[in-house]
């Protein structure tokens, strides 16, 4: 099992090689037709290129470290907050690049130029092409955690921003509707905002230490007070190390004063509980009997 998990993450970082070199070519293809062709929603479909080869290599950076890096005295959980955190700086940069592209079209729309359609299609058709590659490449390695997710969602949305601006550019070929670079600027804009927000959100919350949002704390009180021997439990915490990693943390009063085998026999039951119904495999449980401190669930610290 654990040779095969290994296994798994190498030829992610091998896929997520190859989509970087992809899109290398084409950010500078774009960007320099761009230019020549004087369109600016090629030139910000360069822009969210140039922003996913940043991302990608972020993505691959973290996706080393995670895998190669283990727990050492100094670091205790090794490596495994830094795909969460490629994930958040991924989603942040696209969120800054959506309102600069949005706000630059709102100005080319004053007054649109005449632009060079022909190369607009063509290098269109080539980023569409390069980046359909690369979201099959890092399909379903998307499923499994965050970072490959906002890599992979990095090279969807440019692919249905060059479908996008291929249209654009065959209407302007045919019908002469140079506003409409302005118009799909705008769009492509929209567009990055609303498929970032969701990763910002979720990447955020995980490096905030909220409780997953998929459990509900009151559920794990409500279970581990069905044990016998125990009272209550209180000062509890609840996060993530990273989309996968639940950890749980509370203290637990005793209705009576157990052996130390006792409540290692109990920590097994608590355990099992948290694994089978919550999906938290990393729990730290402090036993407590007669206790003179604050009982409530949440402790305002």
């Amino acid at each position: 099992m654990g040779h095969s998990h290994h296994h798994s993450h190498q030829l992610s970082g091998r896929k997520l090689f190859i989509s970087i070199v992809l899109n290398v070519t084409i950010t500078l293809a774009q960007f320099i037709g761009g230019i020549i062709s004087g369109s600016l929603a090629l030139i910000s479909d360069a822009v969210h290129n140039f922003s996913d080869v940043i991302s990608l290599i972020i993505s691959y950076v973290a996706n080393l470290l995670t895998n190669k890096k283990k727990q050492t005295i100094h670091h205790t959980f090794g490596y495994k907050r830094a795909e969460i955190i490629a994930a958040f700086i991924n989603s942040s940069s696209l969120i800054i690049i959506a309102v600069f592209l949005g706000i630059e079209a709102v100005k080319r729309l004053q007054n649109p130029p005449e632009l060079e359609s022909n190369l607009v299609i063509w290098l269109a058709l080539l980023a569409i092409i390069a980046n359909g590659i690369s979201v099959l490449l890092l399909k379903n390695d998307a499923h499994h955690n965050l970072n490959m997710k906002a890599a992979y969602l990095h090279l969807i949305s440019d692919m249905l921003t060059s479908v996008v601006v291929l249209i654009g550019g065959i209407l302007m070929k045919y019908y002469q509707v140079y506003w409409l670079d302005g118009v799909l600027t705008i769009a492509i804009s929209v567009y990055l905002l609303f498929m970032s927000w969701h990763i910002f959100k979720d990447s955020l919350q995980i490096l905030m230490l909220f409780a997953p949002k998929n459990i509900k704390i009151e559920d794990i009180q409500e279970e581990l007070i069905k044990i016998d021997k125990i009272r209550n439990i209180h000062h509890v915490h609840i996060w993530q190390l990273n989309d996968s990693d639940f950890h749980f943390e509370a203290h637990i009063e005793f209705k009576h004063d157990i052996l130390l085998s006792e409540f290692d026999s109990i920590c097994k039951e608590v355990e099992k509980i948290l694994a089978e119904k919550f999906h938290i495999h990393h729990s730290y449980l402090q036993p407590e009997y007669d206790r003179e401190d604050i009982k409530d669930f949440i402790i305002q610290d």
